[in-house]
């Protein structure tokens, strides 16, 4: 099952350890992926390209409520799934900090990546790195767009639910 793909950081460093013993190049991204689309998905889909294993650090409640107040509108466990869910996706893990950059200390990856909307120089844990990409960044496909689209449908009215994982229907 794909939930099997969610490792706490200590089991992940050691996968990724006895990975690039095997050859295996491994692949990190990070984000938030909090109301996954099409521009996360052809995101993984190029990042697991490059590389043998795709692991994504996945930024949790409390770090994401920091980052960008009022989200996530996914909590961290659905949005693991979901992303352990995916094809490209070997590994998940959920990190707390604001920054990924002790997570991508620990992991060491072979290759770091992240969207079109950064800089290689930029990415955070690049001085970690031997190799770090900045891939093609999907126009018109972003979650707080999404979240507009829907406020401005009307959409968000007193008819939504919440659901019983905690998320609005």
């Amino acid at each position: 099952m794909h939930t099997q793909k969610i490792l706490e950081r200590q089991e992940l460093a050691h996968a990724v350890r006895s990975l690039q013993a095997a050859g295996k190049k491994v692949v990190f991204t990070n984000g938030c992926f909090d109301i996954l689309h099409v521009g996360h998905v052809r995101y993984l889909a190029e990042a697991k390209s490059l590389g043998d294993i795709l692991v994504v650090g996945l930024n949790s409640d409390a770090s994401v409520g920091r980052l960008k107040p009022g989200r996530p509108v996914t909590t961290e466990k659905d949005r693991a799934e979901v992303l352990a869910a995916l094809a490209a996706v070997d590994y998940v893990t959920i990190f707390s900090e604001d920054s990924p950059y002790e997570l991508i200390f620990l992991l060491r990856p072979d290759l770091l990546v992240k969207g079109g909307d950064w800089r290689p120089e930029d990415i955070v844990g690049s001085d970690l790195v031997s190799e770090v990409k900045s891939l093609h960044f999907i126009g018109g496909a972003s979650t707080t767009g999404i979240i507009e689209r829907i406020l401005s449908s009307g959409c968000h009215d007193a008819t939504m639910k919440k659901s019983d994982t905690g998320g609005t229907l």
